[in-house]
């Protein structure tokens, strides 16, 4: 039997009603119909009907239950460090260490290098780094990285638009003329360059950062969820 194959107004219709049928689950979703909240399995099925898989709808859960503490550094009002802090509620494991290294590596696609110092653990790569410490109830994961980079192309560009504008200011009071202005005019625009691109990223990345810093605190509290499950199921077996 050959397949179906719709016209042109019949396609249309089709996602004009797909679309309607999406943006009631949207309505739905944040309309807060009922006055106590709304149960993962909820979430989940209306995750569904706007194409979102129920174990995307759970980690979004678990990342918004989570007790992350956000840190971070900010220059002239823009965000120069990014950090998230997690309390677990017990230890990891060695081979659950592994598996967070492991994550962290896919996460922000560099190696980085690894120390242990007692029971302090740690993952680096330049400023990125992932500490995991102990404390009286489980693990503290401090996720922190600082934007050294565009910090450099700030405090170069602000150096050179500062001293153009000394010494233009200087000419101009003392009657100077010639091509010391234009030379001192180029040194000012390429501060203000080199100050604008260092500035310009960091709303981006510090975005990006932040994202990722709490996607994998919430696989790591996936992971952990998960085997404590299993050791439940063990132990009633």
């Amino acid at each position: 039997m050959p397949e179906r194959r719709y016209t042109d107004e019949e396609v249309a219709k089709i996602f004009e009603r797909a679309a309607e049928a999406q943006q009631a689950a949207r309505k739905q979703l944040t309309s807060g119909e009922s006055p106590e909240g709304m149960t993962l399995a909820q979430l989940q099925e209306i995750g569904k009907e706007v194409g979102i898989s129920p174990e995307l709808v759970a980690q979004a859960a678990r990342s918004v239950a989570l007790p992350v503490r956000a840190t971070g550094r900010k220059f002239l009002g823009l965000p120069i460090g990014v950090g998230r802090t997690v309390d677990l509620e017990r230890r990891l494991t060695d081979a659950e260490w592994d598996q967070l290294v492991v994550d962290l590596r896919e996460t922000f696609d560099a190696k980085g290098t690894i120390r242990h110092e007692g029971s302090f653990r740690q993952w680096t790569n330049g400023n990125l780094q992932a500490l995991l410490e102990p404390t009286p109830t489980g693990h503290r994961l401090r996720l922190r990285t600082f934007k050294g980079g565009a910090m450099g192309s700030i405090f170069g560009g602000a150096a050179l638009l500062s001293a153009s504008l000394v010494g233009l200011t200087s000419m101009f009071l003392q009657g100077a003329q010639g091509g010391a202005y234009v030379s001192l005019s180029l040194i000012g625009a390429m501060g203000a360059v080199m100050f604008g691109a260092g500035a310009l990223q960091l709303p981006s990345w510090a975005r990006l950062r932040q994202r990722q810093m709490e996607d994998v605190a919430a696989r790591l509290s996936s992971s952990l969820d998960a085997d404590e499950s299993l050791d439940r199921d063990n132990e009633l077996g």
